[in-house]
């Protein structure tokens, strides 16, 4: 699967593989494709509690996986509003479906006209995994 991750139009991305939907006045927050491909095997998610105040690109939580253990950075400032509970029972969700019901949490931004320049676009960022891929 080389070189063949989805990145879905209508997000951003960070170089740490985290991607953000904005959602009117929230942020849905997940690990990409690349990122749960590269951990293989997700077993455990440590999500951020509700009300948690988070600064871009601090580390949120971290994902587990049988190889590894991954931090998930926060893409935007702001407060966590809601996090995905299926995620404890069914971690795989992330592996499976990273764009849906594999988000890991939502996030009330402080100010996205700040946040959002220092994002990845999905062309630029298709880029940035094309770079990773090849130096393999």
């Amino acid at each position: 699967m080389k070189g063949e991750y989805s990145v879905p139009d209508g997000l951003y991305y960070t170089k740490e593989h985290e991607w953000v939907r904005v959602e009117e006045n929230k942020c849905r927050v997940g690990v990409t494709d690349y990122a749960q491909n590269s951990l293989h095997e997700i077993v455990y998610v440590d999500l951020p509690k509700v009300g948690t105040k988070v600064a871009q690109m601090q580390s949120l939580g971290t994902v587990e996986s049988v190889k590894a253990v991954a931090d998930v950075y926060s893409p935007v400032s702001g407060e966590v509003v809601e996090v995905n509970d299926t995620l404890s029972d069914a971690p795989e969700l992330v592996n499976k479906t990273p764009y849906s019901e594999g988000w890991i949490t939502v996030i009330k931004p402080e100010d996205l006209k700040k946040d959002l320049p220092g994002l990845m676009r999905p062309e630029d960022y298709r880029s940035l995994l094309k770079e990773i891929t090849e130096k393999k």
